[in-house]
């Protein structure tokens, strides 16, 4: 089978643009997490630098939704890295683009609009603007790629899913060459409203994974993209390694819609299979990052299942959302892209805002950067509807 190996990254999001950028901020402890001068009004993670037309014609950023702006700006930075598409043949080159939900921004923009002045208000890019697969269509019209590609949707295990299937597709033999990730950009009235009303943001504006006072997600945006290569095709570009897909594991938990199996048993399942695909023993395991949404189920959850799945030897682990908040759809690729960069820097990313420990979700946590030789991580990502995914990912 063939090994799939990383020769590009990009990420969006709210402490900075690039991945070099996004890794020291984690690294630093810095937080993209903003306060709403709105009474009442959540606390969000924002992109609020990001500027389309650094990475599309004003034109195309008329036409294009946000989350979809987010995706390419991240999918060219990883694109040029890698550099794409010189050397790789257009139909070899595959795109796996996923997103949560698509372009929310147009899609409340566009229902107000009908609301208020009927049918003739609805604009006529309407639908290529919202469907979840612009991003995908937008990324591969730019790199000129005629490989197989889709988008992927599994809510919050989406960019993680994305790279997964990415890397089967290039093991299965259907491309060289191919750009996967996610972007999210749902920072809308209606959607806030919606996860405030099912009481899954933070009242207190604080996103604090594994803390004692954990109440809750802070919502964020961004985006992440990963250029994954067949390493013998990557060796004859000469192109630069970054670090290696070693295993995926994906489950369901067939239990609740956004509840976590009280068990963990999904996320028992995706991290043993993802330990599998990569022929690793739990003991090879140098660092998790876990999902760590902040919430009180869900910490909880996933700290039973890692604690199960590694049975008495205890890796370091820490969650980025702290810092970045909970991307949704991108959370799984922008979280990978930090994980290569901090393996490639020798060192772990600490969870910020943990200052009280929760004993029930006792693991070893990394709260301070620290110098660490990582050969071998662990990436989760649990989405509502109870599907996950686990990437193993190995250093270069």
């Amino acid at each position: 089978m063939r090994d799939v190996v990383v020769t590009g990254l990009g990420a969006i999001t709210s402490v900075g643009t690039g991945a070099d950028e996004l890794v020291e901020a984690l690294l630093a402890g810095a937080s993209g997490v903003r306060q709403s001068s709105e009474e009442g009004a959540p606390a969000t993670a924002p992109c609020a630098d990001f500027d389309p037309e650094a990475w599309m014609t004003p034109k195309e950023a008329r036409r294009t939704d946000r989350f979809a702006q987010l995706a390419l700006a991240a999918a060219l930075q990883a694109a040029t890295e890698a550099g794409l598409p010189d050397g790789v043949d257009p139909e070899r080159l595959g795109i796996l683009m996923g997103t949560g939900v698509g372009g929310l921004v147009t899609l409340q923009r566009e229902c107000e609009a009908w609301i208020a002045n009927g049918d003739r208000a609805v604009s006529p890019l309407f639908v290529p603007m919202m469907m979840p697969n612009a991003a995908a269509g937008a990324v591969a019209m730019a790199l000129g790629a005629h490989g197989p590609g889709w988008s992927v949707a599994s809510a919050c295990a989406t960019g993680a899913h994305a790279i997964g299937e990415a890397t089967r597709m290039i093991q299965r033999g259907e491309a060289d060459v191919v750009v996967a990730g996610g972007s999210e950009a749902a920072l809308t009235g209606l959607c806030l409203a919606a996860f405030k009303r099912m009481g899954a943001l933070s009242r207190r504006g604080i996103s604090s994974p594994f803390d004692m006072e954990r109440d809750g997600f802070i919502m964020g945006e961004g985006a992440g993209a990963l250029v994954l290569e067949a390493e013998e095709h990557a060796v004859a570009r000469k192109a630069r390694i970054r670090g290696r897909i070693a295993g995926f594991g994906a489950s369901n938990d067939a239990f609740h819609m956004t509840q976590p199996d009280p068990e963990g048993r999904g996320a028992v399942s995706a991290m043993q299979g993802a330990l599998r695909d990569a022929g690793a023993e739990p003991s090879d395991v140098g660092y998790i990052n876990a999902h760590g949404t902040s919430t009180p189920m869900n910490d909880r959850v996933e700290a039973q299942a890692i604690r199960s799945v590694f049975n008495g030897s205890r890796p370091p682990v820490s969650s980025s959302k702290g810092s970045i908040g909970h991307l949704l759809g991108a959370a799984g690729a922008v979280e990978a892209v930090a994980v290569f960069g901090a393996m490639e820097r020798g060192e772990l990313l600490p969870t910020i805002n943990l200052t009280e420990l929760d004993p029930e979700c006792d693991m070893e946590h990394v709260t301070e950067r620290r110098p660490a030789p990582v050969k071998l991580a662990l990436s989760n990502s649990f989405g509502f509807g109870g599907q996950n995914a686990t990437l193993a990912l190995a250093a270069a």
